[in-house]
């Protein structure tokens, strides 16, 4: 495929301006099912955590700009969900390397 798909999301204008931008994350839904392209990006893992978190507060706060939900209870489902297929661990999918 060449040139942006129709449902690839636009880069940020911060990211699209600064030459120290670095993309550390796609994720599709494919089939119903998360297919995703990342790099380590950080050397202590512990910055996903922040990074993690950082992006449930985002998406939590697209559900009350679009007036589904506020953004504490979008939030709140997020973390229980979260915590919930953390604990369940029956899918955990795979991860191989692709050059």
């Amino acid at each position: 495929m060449s040139g942006p798909s129709k449902k690839e999301l636009a880069i940020p204008f911060a990211a699209h301006e600064s030459a120290e931008a670095t993309e550390i994350l796609r994720a599709w839904i494919v089939d119903n099912g998360l297919h995703v392209s990342l790099q380590r990006a950080f050397d202590d893992p512990a910055v996903w955590g922040v990074l993690l978190t950082d992006l449930a507060r985002h998406v939590s706060r697209i559900y009350e700009t679009e007036g589904v939900s506020t953004q504490e209870e979008a939030l709140a489902k997020i973390k229980f969900t979260l915590d919930a297929e953390w604990d369940d661990g029956a899918d955990v999918g795979t991860t191989s390397a692709i050059q």
